[in-house]
């Protein structure tokens, strides 16, 4: 596959899939999804590679989820080649490649950009890196893993809050919450997620795939939940509701959902 809105390199025993769309603060579209795919599931096969750093190109966001602007000129994110739009895959797929995936999050982690360094095995911060979801805002929501997991790293009261406020909140707050694992400079970030993998490709491979396949065995069940999720959600996403925060949003304005109450 040739890459256009990410890269993918190997430096032995990681392997960094980068979102390669800075000019859209790395938001993601149907081939965006596609292509990680296709990155993450060379780097489970590659024997090479122990460790994924998952990050954003430029030093303004890791990703800010969904790319609006392609939504409301194309009336949607698009899809694969295949003509699916594979989120749940991408989603479930970093649960289940056997290598731990570190984010290294260098900027805005927003939506579905926030949602997807939830799922990552381990987090590292910039120092800049903002945290918060913002489905609600643009009349959308992840009620799969980007709620139920998410509540189960941060707590219930916390995951609602971040859910029902759309609030952002800096690196310092999330590591106390449990979203981050280390704070670094931004000058450090790769370079201390490269640390990290070395760790990891010092150790049993076997065993690590056992132990994440454990990790996630207690929460596995919400892959069900998420299916229901993502197909209400595609349902809703063709409403005048959702059409208003959509519109809102690539404005710049405050939407006026008051008529949908």
């Amino acid at each position: 596959m040739q890459y256009e809105d990410i890269r993918y390199e190997v430096e032995a025993p990681n392997a960094i899939v980068t979102l390669d769309r800075p000019d859209r603060l790395n938001a993601f579209r149907g081939r965006t999804i596609e292509e990680l795919i296709h990155a993450f599931k060379r780097a489970w096969a590659d024997r090479e590679v122990a460790c994924v750093i998952f990050t954003g190109a430029g030093e303004r966001a890791f990703c800010v989820g969904g790319d609006q602007k392609e939504y409301v000129d194309k009336g949607g994110y698009g899809t694969s080649q295949n003509g699916l739009w594979e989120l749940e895959e991408l989603q479930t797929l970093i649960r289940n490649i056997p290598k731990p995936v570190i984010a290294a999050v260098n900027g805005y982690a927003i939506g579905g950009g926030h949602v997807l360094q939830v799922l990552c095995d381990v987090s590292i911060a910039a120092e800049h890196a903002v945290f918060g979801q913002a489905g609600p805002r643009v009349a959308s929501f992840d009620a799969g893993f980007g709620t139920a997991y998410l509540a189960r790293v941060v707590g219930e009261k916390r995951a609602r809050e971040i859910w029902f406020f759309c609030r952002q909140y800096d690196a310092q707050t999330a590591q106390s919450w449990g979203l981050v694992n280390k704070i670094v400079p931004k000058q450090e970030l790769l370079a201390e997620a490269r640390r990290w993998g070395e760790e990891v490709g010092a150790l049993s491979p076997t065993a690590i795939g056992f132990l994440k396949a454990s990790f996630n065995a207690d929460s596995d069940h919400v892959f069900g939940q998420g299916k229901l999720a993502f197909a209400g959600l595609e349902a809703f996403a063709h409403s005048d509701e959702a059409e208003e925060g959509h519109r809102a949003f690539a404005e710049k304005r405050e939407p006026d959902f008051g008529k949908f109450r």
